[in-house]
């Protein structure tokens, strides 16, 4: 029953996705891509006093690379560029095994099935390693610009 609610939680993100089209004047703009799959996210962030006041992802690739973008979108905006990041920790390392901080990390518990398909997870953390790095980006006072996601991050 959970997981067939899980299973409904993605593919309404995937087919109706929340934050999707770019975000003139971002002062994050960074783009994932995961070289093994395919897949692709632009991501692209409005900061205002220190939290993430929009945050926006535009993208193709598969259903769960989709949908984790628009969940992470829904997820970190309103959160500071701290709680963003350690966000980011958490939902990383629950793809990776870890036991999921359920009151932390809310829906985004919906995208845990996927570690049970280990080639998968680059798919779920591609718009996460994107935020990190737009974030590292931003707080070294570098503008915003275009990198590409290595496979290492993933």
């Amino acid at each position: 029953m959970l997981e067939e609610l899980y299973r409904e939680i993605i593919l309404d993100h995937y087919a109706h996705p929340r934050n999707r089209g770019r975000l003139e004047g971002a002062e994050i703009a960074v783009e994932g891509v995961n070289p093994s799959c395919g897949d692709e996210i632009s991501l692209y962030a409005r900061v205002r006093d220190g939290r993430l006041e929009e945050v926006r992802f535009e993208g193709r690739g598969c259903s769960i690379s989709q949908a984790s973008a628009s969940m992470m979108t829904e997820a970190v905006r309103g959160k500071t560029l701290a709680e963003a990041g350690q966000l980011a920790d958490r939902f990383k390392a629950m793809m990776h095994g870890q036991p999921p901080d359920e009151e932390q990390l809310g829906e985004l518990v919906a995208l845990q099935g996927v570690r049970r398909f280990p080639v998968r997870i680059k798919c779920a953390t591609l718009a996460w390693v994107a935020l990190q790095q737009g974030l590292r980006e931003y707080e070294a006072g570098r503008p915003a610009r275009v990198v590409t996601s290595s496979e290492d991050e993933l």
